[in-house]
């Protein structure tokens, strides 16, 4: 670039400078130069057409006559405001810049993008640049953001960004018939969003909000989906017309759970169409959504369990055994005509475990897996010459060695294994201990792998603490981590079903809890995004509430969750629901089980026995007490109340989303004292037991007693926003009716002198 073209630029970068100056001193923004007339110039691309649309829609909101133009168009755009979307190589764009060089971008990765200003013959120009059409994409909806943010351009200032994490991912069970369930259909959260799985509508909102959040991997999760799929040349009585639902409901009893990823034959027995399809048309449906994940530069894999063969089970000698050629030999052809019938189809990922056996013959695990998954890969790509598909196995009821041995080293492109990092709690502690075995087992292969971030702990509030995630992201082991994916085992993130003040249609998830996905899109994109650029956010969204202290109320609440599953840890997704105290197979947990459940692995914290016995010895155990953790619950959930109180008192007239959002926050805070209470309360009753002495039992039927106080003030909030419903992999969640189990623990404490305690289920 020449010296006076470098001058231009700072000169710029000065004028926006002094017009944020002039905007902090409160000269209204309408008065400050660039107000008027800009032209988008973009790419033809289409995630730069996305981007592009949305720098239009923020323009228009503050003020500006918006036209777009094709880059092809640039030399002959004359506009107070030109704003061009681009490669950082692009030819058009230099031809359109004449004897100038492009405005200089640093070095950019794959995604990486560059946000420049320079002065132009006709006024001011913006120049978003990218590595790729991704990171143009990227940029432009950054550039947007800025805008709404801070209401104009006046603020604009040069950034380069580059992706921390190369791979953003969501995890999504996906219900595509009650004839091919996902992992567990049996809550309610799956029977409410079958339909909309089928509904290009809902793809196409949850992508575009994947784009803003920068997620760029998307992974649908299916037993064994190819029946709701595709057609088979060798199976055809295999692929299933409509969308089905069952009317059953399911129901559940303590000690009779089951494992739920089968169908049953009465499941067969009761359907219900809720959508008519053929099967041409399923094939065009999908095909769809899957060009417009490209759109979105968003990559799109199925991952399956196995064996399992559901919808097809019973025909052409198929059957769910693992040592039969005939199942065999139709895996093989469905994993082929899948990838065939689906080009943009990215990737496929495999379970080896929960229906396999531990064999060790022909039919052991990875062999299975070769046999089937393995070279259906190889069949698809020997009639799609350059294709590539890449690979996601699962560590998981298998071993490292064996899958490099049997399939890795046989596998001709991209590999990656997957692992449950957080096991199922991603809200528990940013630096969870389970991987370390699986990093030791890796690093002599070379092996990168996908870390499953599984959130089975809150569903129905929105969550909201950016320093907690980001100091997670920053934890997953460098050098070792291929992507991770955020996501659930046991409830679909469709449309919400359960407020009781709805929207028309129903929200999305994706929507309704928008800061905590936002939280794990953008902070793994770019950790350094800091509490000010949060705050400004917060206020773009809530303006009615722009300077109240929305941000510190919502990270207090959100603390509480994390340190509940710290201190009682249930490793999987049944075995703990903290928004109902509960699990699948007992039910409630009182306050016996709050004695007996040991705190997470490595988590410094130490039980309530120990702490106890410590007491009695006079040999305190070193580690965070459980009083401690009772105190620190107390705290998060009064400076949360207390700051609610703030933000109530400021805005008289919160709007409808505003006030759901304090709603949730309320919600938690509640439940944080609750837990803090029934901590307390376990301490004082196992001190009793120990010591006998009557001054302990007082103290724990007192904490028991306020421990049901607190529950009732949840569930007062709770349930008037939203209305009870059948969890999939812990039972049904109503907190009115939960209030009984409550209170049974004050009266295991009253009846603890007399050895009426309940024993330990």
């Amino acid at each position: 670039m020449v010296r006076g073209s470098r001058l231009a630029w700072g000169a710029l970068i000065g004028a926006c400078a002094l017009g944020a100056l002039l905007a902090a001193l409160g000269v209204a923004s309408a008065a400050l130069p660039g107000r008027g007339k800009a032209v988008v110039v973009r790419e033809p691309a289409a995630p730069v057409l996305f981007a592009a649309g949305e720098v239009r829609r923020a323009l228009e909101a503050n003020g500006f006559a918006v036209d777009e133009e094709g880059l092809d168009r640039l030399p002959q755009v004359r506009a107070p405001v030109r704003i061009v979307l681009a490669g950082k190589d692009s030819a058009a764009a230099r031809r359109g810049v004449g004897a100038n060089d492009l405005p200089p971008t640093g070095s950019l990765k794959e995604q990486g993008y560059a946000i420049r200003t320079g002065a132009s013959a006709g006024g001011t120009d913006y120049w978003v640049l990218g590595a790729d059409p991704i990171g143009t994409m990227y940029g432009g909806l950054d550039l947007a953001e800025r805008i709404r943010t801070d209401r104009g351009l006046q603020g604009i200032a040069a950034t380069t960004q580059n992706p921390y994490h190369a791979r953003r991912g969501i995890k999504l069970n996906i219900p595509l018939d009650a004839r091919t369930p996902s992992y567990d259909d049996t809550g309610d959260s799956a029977q409410e969003n079958y339909a909309t799985m089928w509904d290009f509508s809902f793809w196409q909102d949850f992508l575009d909000e994947m784009a803003r959040h920068r997620y760029n991997t998307l992974t649908l999760w299916n037993p064994h989906p190819f029946p709701s799929l595709v057609k088979l040349p060798d199976y055809p009585d295999v692929a299933l017309d409509d969308v089905c639902v069952t009317t059953l409901r399911p129901t559940w009893k303590p000690g009779a759970w089951r494992e739920p990823m089968f169908v049953f034959p009465e499941v067969f027995r009761n359907l219900k169409v809720v959508r008519r399809m053929t099967m041409d048309e399923k094939v065009a449906f999908w095909r769809r959504v899957m060009e417009h994940a490209a759109s979105r530069g968003i990559d799109v894999y199925f991952v399956t369990w196995n064996v399992i063969v559901n919808a097809a089970e019973g025909k052409y000698g198929i059957t769910a055994a693992q040592d039969n050629p005939k199942t065999i030999a139709y895996l093989r052809e469905c994993v082929r005509e899948c990838l065939l019938a689906y080009p943009l189809l990215a990737g496929i990922g495999v379970t080896a475990g929960e229906n396999m056996q531990n064999r060790r013959d022909e039919f052991s695990k990875e062999k299975w897996l070769w046999n089937t998954y393995g070279l259906g890969v190889l069949d698809a790509r020997a009639r799609q010459p350059g294709r590539q598909v890449r690979f996601l196995h699962r560590d998981w009821q298998t071993g490292v060695d064996e899958i490099v041995e049997q399939f890795a080293s046989r596998y001709p492109d991209e590999f990656r294994l997957e692992f449950k990092y957080a096991h199922a709690h991603v809200y528990s502690s940013t630096k969870p201990p389970f991987a370390e075995r699986l990093l030791r087992e890796m690093k002599p292969y070379g092996l990168a792998c996908w870390w499953n971030l599984r959130n089975d702990d809150i569903f129905n509030f929105r969550w909201g603490d950016p320093d907690y995630v980001r100091q997670f992201l920053l934890n997953l082991p460098e050098g070792q981590t291929a992507g991770y994916y955020l996501g659930s085992d046991g409830y679909v993130w469709g449309r919400e079903f359960t407020s009781l003040e709805p929207d028309e249609p129903r929200a999305l998830e994706i929507r309704k809890h928008w800061y905590s996905f936002m939280l794990w899109g953008r902070l793994g994109y770019d950790p350094k995004l800091d509490r000010r650029f949060f705050l400004r956010v917060l206020a773009a969204r809530f303006p009615e509430a722009k300077d109240a202290p929305l941000y510190d109320a919502w990270a207090a609440a959100s603390k509480i969750v994390p340190r509940v599953n710290r201190f009682h840890w249930r490793d999987w997704d049944f075995l703990w629901a903290v928004e109902g105290c509960m699990d699948a197979p007992k039910g409630f947990h009182t306050v016996d089980d709050f004695i007996t459940v040991r705190p997470m692995p490595a988590s410094g914290m130490i039980s309530i026995p120990e702490y106890v016995d410590g007491l009695v010895a006079r040999q305190p155990v070193p580690g965070t007490t459980p009083v401690q953790v009772a105190a620190e619950l107390e705290s998060d959930a009064q400076a949360a109340l207390d700051l609610l109180g703030a933000i109530r008192k400021q805005v008289s007239r919160p709007g409808k989303e505003l006030r759901q959002t304090l709603g949730d926050i309320e919600a938690m805070a509640h439940l944080g004292r609750y837990y803090a209470a029934k901590i307390r309360g376990a301490v004082e009753l196992h001190s009793f037991r120990r010591t006998k002495d009557p001054k302990r039992k007082e103290a724990a039927i007192a904490g028991l007693r306020e421990a049901v106080k607190h529950w009732q003030r949840y569930a007062a909030v709770a349930a008037a926003q939203y209305r009870p419903q059948l969890l999939a992999r812990t039972r049904q969640l109503d907190w009115l009716k939960a209030l009984e189990d409550v209170k049974k623990d004050v009266e295991i404490a009253e009846g603890a002198a007399a050895g009426l305690s309940e024993a330990v289920r």
